[in-house]
C-alpha cells in the first residue's frame, strides 16, 4: 500500500488513456438565478452525455444553491452514468466481463467491502454499500453504453427493462442484510431476475455492485480496473504510455489542449498548450466530448495516430504522432527572473518519487546562478505521495511539523517532523490557485503556519484527506483508491471544503496560464500577475535584510 494526496482533474491525461473528475480550471461563478435553470442547464448537458461538463456543472451549481436536493441528486445520476461509461471503455475491465463467473464476482464483492470496512476513514455498512450498487445497477440499464453493450435487440426489451428498473425500487432499494451470506443471497436473486427477465450475463450485473457499492463511499475513493491501476502506478513514478497531452472538449472548436507533457510524442510533433485538435484519425471531433475524443486518441505502444490542430494564431497542421512511454517531470521550469536579487523560479507540476531529486537538481542549478530567494508556483499542481510532500517541505522548513494525518484506524495517525537538513534558508514565495490541491496544499499549510515565506494568488482547492492504494487479492491487478485519514497543518488546521486562503489575492481574471512557462522568456513570466506579485513581495524583503 502507499499514500497519497492527490487531486482528481477533469481532463485526459492522453499517457495512456487516463481520465477522472474533478476540476480542470478555475471556473467563473455562473449567473444563474435560481436553482431550477441551473438544474436545467445541467440535464442538458446529461441528455447530450457529456457527464464530465455536467458533473462540473453541477459542482458549481451547488456552490451557489448548497441544499437544493434536485442539484445533488443529478450530480450523483451523472458521476453514475459517467463511471459506467469509462468502465465500458476499459479494455481491462471488457476482460472481466467477458471472463467473470457468478462465484467469482461474489467473492470480489467480499473482498472489496471487507477491505472499505478494514481501511475507509468511516465505517460504511454492508446495507448501504449494498444500496449503491443497486442503484448503479438501476442507472446502467437506462445507459447507452451499457445497454447497447449488453443487449443486441434493446428496443425489443425496452418494457422488460423498465420492469426490472421497478423491480430493483421496489424490492432491492436499501433492502437491509445482515451479513456477507444474505448479501450473496441478494446478488444472486438479482443475477436471477436480469437473466430470466433480460437474458442479461451475471458479470454485467454484479460489476454493477462491485464498482458501484463505492458510489457510497466519497468522491476520491473508488476501485480501479487493472488498466487504472497500472495508469496510477505510472503517474506516481512519472512514467506513462501514450502521446502526453491534457485537454478538454470544447463544443466547435475541438479538443482544448491544457498541457503538453515536457520531452513527449506530442511536443516534439508540435503541438503546444492552447492548441485545438479538430482531427482524430480523419473523424471530426470539434463535437465530440472529452471521453469520446479520448477513445479514438488511445492505443498500444508503438502505434500511431494522426492529428490535424489549429494553433492560437489560426494555422492549420497536421501530423502523425506515435505512441510511447512518456516521462512526467514534477519541475517543468527553473530560471532566473531577477538577476541582480538573485530571484529564482521553479514550477512544480506533481510530487512524484522523483519530485525531490528533481527539486534538488533544480535548487543546485540556480545557487550556481546566484539564487537569494525562489518563487515556487504550484498552481494547478494536484498532488501526489505524502512522502514526497514531507521531503519538499523540509527543503523550506528547518524543523518541526510539516503535516499530521488522523484516521479511523490506529496506523493512519501519523506526525511528519524536519529537521532542517535539507532546508534552504532564503525567503520564499508560493504562488497557488484553486488547482493546487492536497499535496500543494501541505506545502502552503506549512509555510503558512511556520511563517516562513508569503503565499500568492487565490485559495486552494481544499482537499484535505489521504488516500491509500489497496491491493485486492486475486489474479488480476486491481486495487481500491480509499480516503482513510485527513491532513493538518502544522497548527492543526483542516481546510477541506474551503482551501487555504492567500496572503496576497491575485483575481483570476488576471491569470496567465502557467502551462507556458517552459517556453517563455525570463521577462514574460515577470509579467504574469501572479509572478509579479511574489516578486514584488520578495524584493521587499531582500531590501528589509
Amino acid at each position: 500500500m502507499f499514500r497519497i494526496c492527490l487531486n482528481i482533474i477533469v481532463t485526459v491525461i492522453l499517457a495512456s488513456g487516463w481520465q477522472a473528475v474533478g476540476h480542470a480550471e478555475e471556473l467563473k461563478p455562473a449567473a444563474w438565478s435560481s436553482a431550477p435553470e441551473a438544474l436545467k442547464k445541467c440535464e442538458e448537458l446529461e441528455t447530450s452525455r457529456k457527464w464530465g461538463e455536467a458533473i462540473q456543472l453541477y459542482e458549481e451549481a451547488l456552490e451557489s444553491f448548497a441544499g437544493d436536493q434536485s442539484l445533488k441528486y443529478g450530480l450523483r445520476r451523472a458521476r453514475i452514468h459517467h463511471a459506467v461509461e469509462r468502465r465500458y471503455g476499459d479494455l481491462s475491465f471488457q476482460g472481466m466481463l467477458n471472463d467473470s463467473g457468478r462465484t467469482q464476482l461474489l467473492n470480489m464483492f467480499e473482498d472489496v467491502y471487507r477491505s472499505v470496512q478494514r481501511e475507509y476513514l468511516e465505517s460504511v455498512s454492508l446495507t448501504r454499500f449494498l444500496a449503491h450498487g443497486t442503484e448503479s445497477l438501476y442507472m446502467a440499464l437506462k445507459n447507452p453504453v451499457f445497454i447497447e453493450k449488453n443487449f443486441p435487440d434493446p428496443a425489443a426489451r425496452q418494457s422488460r427493462i423498465n420492469s426490472v428498473r421497478q423491480t430493483l425500487i421496489s424490492a432491492y432499494w436499501n433492502r437491509p442484510v445482515s451479513g456477507s451470506a444474505e448479501a450473496r443471497q441478494v446478488l444472486g436473486s438479482v443475477c436471477d431476475l436480469c437473466r430470466r427477465e433480460l437474458n442479461l450475463k451475471d458479470s454485467a450485473v454484479l460489476l454493477e455492485y462491485v464498482f458501484g457499492g463505492c458510489n457510497a463511499l466519497d468522491e476520491y475513493s473508488v476501485l480501479l480496473t487493472p488498466d487504472r491501476y497500472r495508469e496510477l502506478h505510472g503517474t506516481i513514478q512519472g512514467e506513462m504510455v501514450g502521446l502526453g497531452i491534457e485537454m478538454k472538449a470544447e463544443a466547435g472548436r475541438g479538443m482544448h489542449l491544457l498541457n503538453v507533457l515536457l520531452g513527449s510524442p506530442a511536443e516534439e510533433g508540435g503541438l503546444r498548450p492552447d492548441d485545438y485538435i479538430t482531427d482524430i484519425n480523419s473523424t471530426d471531433c470539434r463535437n465530440l466530448s472529452t471521453d469520446d475524443a479520448a477513445k479514438l486518441l488511445r492505443g498500444s505502444v508503438g502505434s500511431a495516430v494522426r492529428l490535424s490542430w489549429i494553433s492560437p494564431d489560426n494555422q492549420k497542421h497536421s501530423g502523425e504522432f506515435t505512441r510511447r512511454r512518456v516521462d512526467i517531470h514534477s519541475i517543468t521550469r527553473r530560471t532566473m527572473l531577477d538577476r541582480q536579487r538573485g530571484i529564482g523560479y521553479i514550477r512544480m507540476e506533481g510530487f512524484q518519487e522523483d519530485t525531490v531529486q528533481e527539486l534538488d537538481a533544480a535548487l543546485r542549478s540556480l545557487e550556481a546562478e546566484g539564487l537569494q530567494a525562489l518563487v515556487l508556483d504550484l498552481r494547478g499542481n494536484p498532488g501526489g505521495l505524502l512522502d514526497t510532500a514531507a521531503a519538499v517541505a523540509e527543503r523550506f522548513i528547518a524543523s518541526g511539523v510539516v503535516v499530521s494525518t488522523r484516521g479511523r484506524n490506529q496506523n493512519q495517525n501519523q506526525v511528519y517532523r524536519v529537521t532542517g537538513t535539507y532546508t534552504r534558508p532564503y525567503p520564499l514565495a508560493l504562488i497557488v490557485d484553486g488547482n493546487s490541491a492536497s499535496a500543494s496544499e501541505i506545502i502552503a499549510g506549512a509555510v503558512r503556519d511556520h511563517n516562513r515565506g508569503v503565499i500568492v494568488g487565490r485559495p486552494t482547492y481544499g482537499k484535505w484527506s489521504v488516500q491509500t492504494i489497496v491491493r485486492m487479492p486475486g489474479e488480476r491487478e486491481m486495487a481500491l483508491r480509499l480516503t482513510t485519514a485527513k491532513f493538518y497543518s502544522p497548527d492543526d488546521r483542516n481546510y477541506s471544503g474551503v482551501g487555504l486562503q492567500p496572503d496576497v489575492l491575485v483575481p483570476d481574471a488576471t491569470q496567465t496560464r502557467t502551462t507556458f512557462f517552459r517556453t517563455r522568456t525570463p521577462e514574460e513570466i515577470n509579467a504574469d500577475p501572479d509572478v509579479a506579485e511574489a516578486i514584488s513581495a520578495l524584493q521587499r524583503r531582500l531590501t528589509r535584510n
